[in-house]
């Protein structure tokens, strides 16, 4: 039996003014856009009924698939991001609202649940597609992440499942929770925005994981957890924070503190690492890429789309002519696809780095930052 959260909940930054973008309308490098509608195009065609196709592999080794509603949702994020394939954002939207309690409530071993991540998430995605998040699926979204959020100190603000297999919110559900609400200017926004500040360590990167629940101090610096972090949880919370309209001047310096640690953070090639388990990658790398390209550090987040651009498919790879476009997990999975194509036990991976790290090649484009 596997959590809920399992089955779609896939993924998914003091030099704010330093950093500004002064003029993003430069001619772009050749190519650029043919690589960005390319990645369009292909999770476009990845889609079946408006929703991305899950995978994994069962005990008896056979790929099982099923409704990914967590990278379907990626995959809108990522098309709205690069401007791309309007029709096909509304029917992801369209194929969601009529999987609101698939994606946010428990199933026959938890037919109570309601998952914070997942809802917050939803309504996230509502919200920067120009839906009602308190009227979708004929869901209001915004009370039933409302009821959610804790009341009570010293965990005030803290996202928490309500769930028979316990609780699994963490930071990057948070930051989604604190885009939405904010949006929509809900009682719970600013609380649920100042307990995301918290997870904030001292250097400047995020953690994910909050807490334990009974602790009396709930921030990082109390408790900083995993040293060992990837980008990608600091990039997705810097993409949410940069979403909020006349954020506070406590979001401004949050986004300043992590967009100046991801900087810190990049290879000399590019990348970024995903951390001591995922290594360097195009999801961390693409993810991070995108956040630093929205927060104007121009030079940086382009270094981090060429080396993305490097683990795509193009046409001169013949086992992956059908699939150009796509981008490769890391420089591996390319090697491997460029000689035995996606096979089924590897669509799964192409689909969600494709996904997480297709907008960051919006930053091929040349354009021009202060230092």
């Amino acid at each position: 039996m596997k959590h809920p959260l399992t089955r779609g909940a896939a993924l998914v930054a003091g030099t704010a003014t330093a950093l500004a973008v002064v003029a993003a309308g430069t001619p772009a490098v050749a190519g650029t856009a043919d690589k960005q509608q390319a990645a369009a195009d292909w999770l476009a065609g990845e889609l079946d009924g408006g929703l991305a196709v899950g995978s994994y592999t069962d005990q008896q080794g056979a790929t099982v698939e099923y409704d990914d509603y967590g990278l379907s949702i990626d995959t809108g994020l990522a098309l709205r991001a690069q401007g791309l394939k309007a029709r096909k954002i509304a029917k992801i939207s369209d194929a969601l609202a009529g999987a609101v309690d698939s994606y946010t409530r428990g199933d026959e071993y938890d037919p109570e649940g309601v998952y914070a991540g997942p809802t917050a998430k939803l309504a996230s995605f509502v919200v920067r597609t120009g839906g009602d998040p308190a009227a979708f699926g004929g869901v209001d979204l915004v009370e039933r992440l409302e009821g959610l959020v804790a009341t009570q100190a010293p965990v005030a603000g803290r996202l928490q499942d309500s769930s028979s297999y316990g609780d699994y919110a963490n930071t990057i559900g948070q930051a989604f929770a604190a885009q939405a609400l904010q949006s929509v200017g809900a009682e719970q926004a600013a609380p649920v925005t100042s307990y995301l500040l918290q997870q904030q360590c001292e250097v400047g990167y995020f953690r994910l994981s909050f807490a334990a629940a009974d602790a009396p101090e709930q921030g990082c610096d109390a408790d900083p957890g995993d040293p060992e972090q990837g980008a990608d949880v600091t990039a997705l919370v810097v993409l949410n924070l940069l979403e909020i309209e006349d954020p506070s001047a406590e979001v401004r310096t949050a986004v300043d503190d992590a967009t100046a640690w991801l900087v810190s953070q990049q290879s000399d090639g590019g990348a970024f690492d995903g951390g001591p388990d995922a290594g360097v990658n195009s999801n961390s790398t693409g993810l991070a890429g995108w956040a630093l390209g929205e927060a104007g550090v121009c030079g940086k987040a382009q270094g981090a789309a060429q080396w993305v651009k490097k683990q795509q498919a193009g046409g001169r790879d013949k086992a992956l002519a059908q699939e150009k476009g796509a981008i490769a997990y890391d420089r591996a999975a390319f090697l491997t696809g460029k000689k035995k194509g996606i096979t089924s036990a590897k669509a799964d991976q192409w689909h969600r780095a494709t996904a997480q790290a297709a907008p960051a090649l919006e930053n091929l484009r040349k354009v021009e930052c202060k230092a």
